[in-house]
């Protein structure tokens, strides 16, 4: 539950994990109560973007960047249709925006659609803890969820933790159903159409299919729950599974779809929930990890090419494959072809006996650099490809 209210900056406010560790500090946003798993998000920028990411939907996102707000909020960098996150964490808060895009404060966006947030906390030492201790469920409290204890008065920290041990793990959380479009929809090509594209939506964010649409691609955003029969109805030259939110071994219904997909041999593209998705569509395991991946300046290599690239992020599973050999499986051969250069983690797959690869991370770039802007012409190529080959056949 929440109340909006303005004066949130002179309201009391506590953030409590499920390991007992408290901060307290003053309301930002909306007043009130709310629970998910905390995470923090290394970003400079861009908060506008990852606040609509669906993907970090039931989450509670820590900004490591001391001061949030600068920019304000405007119309046009949401990348979805609302708000994801369950609640947000800021050390200092601007007081006054100042943009010449922006219409209002971060602070009256999060107030209008009921985000519950604190500021005034150590968000140094919030995710130092995060990064020892790992990703944990956790709560914020304010106003009357923080007076409203079982004998009156302040609620009692036991009170408060108990209620945030209750909730539910994000490990075996299905969570892209919550968040994709119930209803397909089409992103036109910009000049020439060159390619279709069937999008499975799992989370899908806006500038995604903009980028495809720069590149001559028509796109036709389906539900998460489409059919292989809805996907072939619009005579794809490719087919795109998108970022998404929660526990990829949970989502065995875009497995199967992915998996019929393969069957075909249609070029295919995935990128964040995309990729852990084809890595079990194709025998790999997925593993939760400690902290997580989340920001817009992790470095990757592309092993195919030894380019190191500077890459947004926002992930908290990753593919179990191995880094050290080619693959065998029922698809054929599979090889690693992108590492992040901080843990080794496997941030792509790629397919050598027929046309499909995926990222962990986000090339659309909102926000974020432009370095893996290639992928989608990489993707543009492979459906030509396989297009001139069945000219030619």
């Amino acid at each position: 539950m929440t109340t909006s209210t303005r004066g949130a900056a002179k309201v009391p406010a506590v953030l409590v994990l499920e390991d007992g560790r408290i901060f307290r500090g003053r309301a930002y946003g909306a007043v009130g109560e709310t629970f998910g798993e905390a995470v923090f998000s290394t970003g400079m920028t861009g908060y506008q973007e990852t606040l609509t990411d669906p993907s970090y939907d039931r989450q509670i996102v820590v900004a490591t960047a001391p001061q949030i707000g600068n920019t304000g909020w405007n119309d046009e960098d949401d990348e979805s249709r609302r708000i994801w996150v369950s609640g947000y964490v800021v050390r200092d808060p601007a007081r006054v925006p100042s943009n010449w895009r922006a219409k209002r404060s971060l602070d009256d966006e999060l107030v209008q659609q009921n985000v519950v947030g604190i500021s005034g906390i150590d968000t140094r030492a919030l995710t130092r803890h995060l990064r020892e201790r790992g990703s944990m469920r956790a709560g914020i409290f304010s106003g009357a969820a923080l007076d409203s204890g079982s004998a009156g008065g302040v609620a009692a920290e036991s009170e408060l933790i108990a209620r945030v041990q209750a909730q539910p793990h994000m490990k075996g959380a299905s969570l892209y159903e919550e968040v994709a479009t119930q209803e397909a929809y089409v992103v036109p090509a910009v000049g020439e159409k060159r390619f279709t594209v069937a999008a499975i939506d799992l989370g899908i964010k806006g500038m995604t299919p903009h980028r495809m649409a720069e590149r001559g691609i028509e796109v036709h955003v389906l539900p998460a729950t489409a059919t292989a029969e809805e996907v072939y109805a619009v005579n794809p030259d490719g087919v795109f599974f998108s970022n998404g939110p929660g526990d990829p071994a949970a989502a065995d219904g875009p497995v199967a779809l992915m998996t019929e997909v393969l069957q075909r041999k249609t070029p295919l593209f995935g990128i964040c929930f995309g990729n852990q998705i084809l890595g079990r569509a194709l025998g790999f395991g997925t593993y939760k990890l400690k902290y997580g991946h989340r920001g817009i300046n992790q470095p990757v290599q592309d092993r195919t090419t030894g380019k190191v690239e500077v890459t947004a992020h926002n992930h908290g599973f990753a593919v179990d494959a191995p880094l050290d050999k080619v693959s065998e499986t029922r698809f054929g051969r599979v090889e690693v072809s992108h590492v992040c250069l901080n843990d080794n983690v496997v941030e792509g797959l790629q397919l050598l006996d027929q046309p499909a690869f995926s990222v962990q991370y986000h090339p659309e770039a909102a926000a974020g650099p432009h370095d893996a802007a290639y992928l989608f012409d990489r993707f543009t190529s492979l459906m030509n490809t396989v297009l001139m080959e069945g000219q030619r056949a």
